[in-house]
């Protein structure tokens, strides 16, 4: 008669650690109202008892899993924003690292941003009740006010814009990050790329101009930084005698 051998026990914190990347993998592709804590524990390879052991509540898996480390990141970036540290970078080397960062965040968190977008309305009073909601838009928040007060220190001149377009920078980066290959039209461009594009719309497109009077009292958007090449042409034929 064989002996059986005793049941290998998991090392202490590994079902934990289990259950929130599995966490982390179905929220993201699939939502909070899609993925039941049945899958979860499938996925995690443990006893649906154990995730309520462990953490309560879905709504609270849900926050431990994607809200905390988004919490995490702003709250670092918002320190490295007030203490200066990144002061030294140019314009463009301080929007490629914010973006960049943002852009990564909200690729990996996208099923953190369709239940801030979407509301999941059938849960949504779940979140709110664990205070989910208040952590995520509260982060949000923080990171605008991280872009309003970059902006506002290099560019002074862009007076009253600094919270509008802080939002859509914002809004930019984690819509880039969110839509898969529909809505690009076919395979999706590398990340690298699409940060490429969206530092080079927000320096040249926005940073580069400011708010200006016309003759007519009208505020119009006149470039700051760029001007035109003269043409010699141009010069020769407008110093030209007229007959």
């Amino acid at each position: 008669m064989t002996a059986v051998e005793p049941r290998k026990r998991r090392p202490t914190g590994e079902p934990r650690r289990l259950i929130l990347a599995a966490a982390r993998e179905l929220f993201s592709s699939r939502g909070y109202s899609d993925t039941s804590t049945r899958e979860l524990a499938d996925r995690a390879g443990v006893s649906e008892t154990l995730i309520f052991r462990y953490f309560g509540s879905k709504a609270v898996l849900f926050r431990e899993a994607l809200v905390v480390p988004f919490v995490e990141f702003v709250d670092d970036w918002a320190e490295r924003n007030r203490s200066g540290a990144l002061d030294h970078l140019s314009d463009t080397d301080f929007t490629k690292s914010y973006i960049t960062d943002v852009y990564q965040l909200f690729r990996a968190n996208r099923g953190l941003l369709a239940v801030v977008w979407a509301a999941d309305t059938n849960e949504e009073h779940v979140l709110a009740e664990s205070g989910v909601l208040d952590d995520v838009t509260g982060a949000l928040s923080k990171l605008v006010d991280v872009s309003r007060s970059a902006m506002h220190r290099r560019h002074p001149e862009i007076e009253h814009r600094e919270d509008l377009g802080s939002r859509a920078v914002l809004a930019v980066a984690a819509g880039m990050a969110a839509f898969g290959q529909s809505f690009y039209g076919g395979p999706r461009p590398s990340d690298d790329d699409i940060i490429d594009e969206v530092v080079q719309l927000i320096v040249h497109g926005y940073l580069y101009t400011s708010p200006s009077k016309g003759t007519t009292g009208r505020t119009t958007t006149t470039p700051r930084f760029r001007s035109e090449q003269p043409d010699p042409e141009r010069k020769e034929l407008g110093a030209r005698p007229t007959s």
